[in-house]
């Protein structure tokens, strides 16, 4: 039996989004800003889409930029203010990419990864001009409380207005990951801008938005004919338009049916039988499934290697992904997990398991076995059994207490 179970690196495209693109490969093929009638039927299309993906959001056509994925949007976003910027530092690489290169200030997180609205009051100065803040973590599935993180940054708006300040607040959210079981309504949130993908809700890959609220001024990056309102230059992609209006729409539709409870619960059911079965298992992330991905589970193995196992299952046909960051020659603490204060002999066996929406009941019992056989194969490899691993942890314990004593 072959399992994927790296939902959160990317999803199969859904048979009805994929038949909703594939007239605009072939006989639609042509290029919106062309002049004749058929080439305007198909910006009509394009339009339409735009439209629906709007409504979807809570806002306008005018409001949505599409881009080549979510790294393009991020960049875009990041590059409307050139002043002090808040962030955090369980980003995205292309949010901390962009944030390291001018004046920044980086939030530590909890230890179960929440960002809170205490944390930036205190971090926000006078020349803060941006706040991003991930709206859910693809690695320890956080969903961050971006409603109360917008009070925060409306009260420091207001403050600026009081005293005649006119130094410009944007908030921005990475929303790539919560799209498909969190609410994206832009107004309910309080952001100003917000980064979508549609790789991440069964869409096509290298298909992303950015939401622009009419009050932030952005700057391009591609410049040329003048596309998206002169906001991302070059041909429109129609075809990946389209099917992101309709993996939305389906998106939208998912969050409210019995499929969301069905994927926490089998991501619960995994949880209790591995904790079971392995009384070392660390979780990662939320304790409160209201705050945590419903279909992400953070597991760590101490003192295995996460690499090794990753291997032993792709062997069995279980795929999953690493909660480390693989260097070619040896492991690497993620700046997720380091940001956590996880120690390394934990981290360094973390699998990020992700299941979706099609994901089932045999499927998981598969990969149930699975891990434990890889597990147990490489405790026997090091000599270790669960009971040791546990007395070894309770000892980091007892040395780290006193080490900070």
């Amino acid at each position: 039996m072959e399992v994927y179970l790296d939902y959160a690196a990317a999803t199969p495209m859904d048979k009805e989004v994929y038949e909703a693109q594939l007239p605009y490969f072939t006989q639609k093929f042509y290029n919106p800003s062309a002049s004749y009638c058929v080439a305007q039927k198909i910006r009509q299309d394009l339009n339409n889409a735009k439209t629906h993906i709007a409504q979807t959001l809570g806002t306008k056509s005018a409001s949505i930029v599409m881009t080549a994925g979510a790294t393009e949007a991020n960049n875009l976003a990041l590059a409307c203010v050139t002043g002090p910027v808040i962030s955090d530092s369980l980003e995205h690489d292309s949010i901390l990419a962009c944030v390291n290169q001018r004046e920044h200030t980086l939030l530590r997180p909890t230890k179960e990864g929440f960002i809170t609205p205490e944390n930036l009051q205190q971090a926000l100065t006078p020349q803060t001009q941006l706040v991003s803040i991930e709206y859910a973590n693809g690695e320890i599935g956080v969903i961050q409380p971006l409603r109360e993180l917008a009070k925060v940054i409306e009260q420091e708006r207001y403050r600026r207005l009081v005293h005649h300040e006119t130094t410009p607040l944007f908030f921005h959210a990475d929303a790539s990951q919560a799209a498909l079981t969190c609410s994206v309504n832009v107004s309910s949130l309080g952001v100003d801008l917000m980064t979508l993908s549609a790789a991440k809700i069964y869409g096509p890959k290298q298909v992303g938005l950015l939401y622009v609220s009419p009050n932030v001024a952005l700057k391009p990056q591609i410049l040329g004919g003048g596309q998206e309102g002169g906001m991302r230059s070059g041909t429109e992609n129609v075809a990946g338009t389209i099917a992101f209006a309709k993996a939305l729409e389906l998106a939208q539709q998912y969050r409210t049916s019995s499929g969301l409870q069905e994927l926490k619960r089998n991501r619960n059911f995994m949880q209790k039988q591995l904790t079971r079965l392995f009384k070392c298992a660390v979780i990662s992330g939320p304790r409160n499934d209201r705050h945590r991905l419903p279909g992400l589970l953070h597991i760590s193995f101490p003192y295995l290697e996460a690499r090794r196992l990753i291997i032993i299952l792709e062997n069995m046909g279980v795929y999953v992904a690493t909660g480390s960051a693989c260097a070619a020659s040896k492991m690497k603490i993620s700046h997720v997990l380091k940001a956590l204060g996880i120690p390394e002999y934990i981290a360094q066996g973390s699998l990020r398991i992700t299941l979706g929406k099609h994901t089932t009941q045999e499927e998981i019992t598969y990969a149930i076995s699975s891990i434990e056989k890889a597990v147990n194969s490489e405790m026997q490899r090091l000599n270790l059994t669960d009971k040791i691993i546990c007395e070894r942890m309770n000892n980091e314990s007892v040395t780290s207490l006193h080490t900070n004593a």
